[in-house]
């Protein structure tokens, strides 16, 4: 199966290749976290070090560590 970019992934197969690196998540409150992925579970559940909350676009606060529960999740993205 192709979606016109190339192979399809299997999301937990993408998840699993992303570990470690810098990602974008975006909640569905539009808030922005951008960290390093520590883990992430069946739920969506994602754990960040290093991580950054931007609020419309403007760094809000500096976290260490943060945890985001799942429900919230809008998406997630490996940064480049």
């Amino acid at each position: 199966m192709e979606n016109g970019a190339g192979d399809a992934k299997d999301p937990s197969g993408f998840l699993s290749e992303i570990l470690g690196a810098s990602v974008t998540v975006k909640l569905n409150s539009g808030v922005i976290y951008k960290g390093e992925l520590q883990s992430v579970d069946g739920y969506m559940n994602i754990a960040l070090e290093r991580c950054k909350e931007f609020v419309n676009g403007k760094l809000h606060k500096n976290y260490g560590d943060a945890f985001v529960r799942g429900n919230n999740v809008m998406y997630i993205s490996a940064d480049s």
